[in-house]
């Protein structure tokens, strides 16, 4: 008889073939976080899904005729219609008697503002998709205009600082609390920079039978004015100063939260981003500015509880690198 052999875990999960319902050689700028949430997305989601996807930059870079980087059904909708298409696209499956998820792709164009009217119908009425909103805080794909996602003091080309305002005067809208307004089974909000916890969340709504919600945080290069090898880090410092709660919702009650372990100061996040660069000038607004930027994070921390108790391997410090197959490093 054989000796039992035994093959390490690491090794197995490292072989293991992985879904990709988004595959390379699609046109996104380097660095693109909108593009690797996509695609951790749809490798846990699995392969029995059809997608709706509003026009934006992930509808652009994926599909240049006549060439396509999905490798599951596939629907480009408009920028405010993409929750009734899904909607539609869940009906039919469910009078065919098929199993088949519904996922929405938007940004936050498509998402908080021009398809939001559709979206709430969507979840209003119940319909068993999965929505889930590529938030790069701006309309990058035409130019990289403001949205109402855009965060407070930003620049773009439509919110550019000058004489009367520093950037963007208006608040980043909250989202996910208008939808878990809805009474929706669960909303969720992510990050790009913790694959682990995307997945999980992917995972956890399509189990659900019933509308569903997830904004991940998608860092964009050239909207936000950094190096696209940075994107990552500059994800999780959004994170780890509070600007950017991860957190769950169900019927409204919030459930969980990623605890923040050391909460950092906004400027370290800030001051990586040229989108940001005249809050760091001689300007006494500047200088206000920053403050009110910090008084929105630390108000977040507290009302939802953001600060960590000792180390944990589910706090924005131990959830932050993860590697082929869902291992932690060491």
């Amino acid at each position: 008889m054989n000796a039992e052999v035994r093959v390490p875990t690491d090794t197995l999960r490292s072989k293991q073939p992985r879904f990709q319902g988004m595959t390379a050689g699609h046109r996104a700028c380097l660095g693109c976080g909108e593009a690797l949430a996509a695609r951790l997305v749809t490798e846990a989601a699995g392969p029995d899904v059809m997608v709706a996807n509003a026009t934006g930059c992930l509808e652009i870079f994926t599909t240049p005729w006549p060439e396509s980087a999905w490798r599951v059904p596939w629907m480009h909708s408009l920028f405010e219609n993409t929750g009734a298409i899904a909607a539609g696209m869940e009906a039919a499956l469910k009078a065919q008697k098929k199993s088949t998820k519904v996922l929405a792709f938007g940004g936050d164009g498509g998402t908080f503002d021009i398809g939001f009217q559709a979206l709430s119908g969507m979840l209003e009425r119940g319909h068993n998709v999965l929505y889930v909103c590529f938030d790069n805080e701006a309309y990058m794909n035409t130019g990289i205009q403001r949205s109402s996602s855009t965060p407070h003091a930003a620049m773009t080309t439509t919110s550019p600082p000058g004489k009367e305002r520093m950037g963007k005067r208006h608040l980043k809208k909250d989202m996910v609390s208008i939808v878990a307004a809805h009474h929706i089974p669960y909303a969720a909000t992510s990050s790009v920079a913790y694959p682990s916890d995307i997945r999980q969340k992917i995972r956890r709504a399509m189990a659900v039978d019933g509308p569903t919600f997830l904004q991940i945080h998608s860092p964009c290069p050239l909207g936000w004015g950094h190096d696209g090898a940075e994107s990552i880090d500059i994800a999780r410092l959004a994170v780890k100063t509070g600007l950017f709660p991860i957190i769950e919702l169900e019927r409204g009650g919030l459930t969980g939260v990623m605890p923040i372990r050391e909460p950092v100061p906004v400027t370290d996040y800030l001051k990586r981003q040229n989108r940001f660069r005249h809050l760091f000038s001689d300007d006494l607004r500047a200088e206000q500015e920053l403050e009110h930027i910090q008084a929105i994070a630390d108000h977040n921390i507290e009302i939802y509880d953001l600060t960590g108790h000792g180390e944990s391997v589910y706090d924005a410090d131990g959830m932050s690198i993860v590697r082929r197959g869902g291992m932690r490093r060491a």
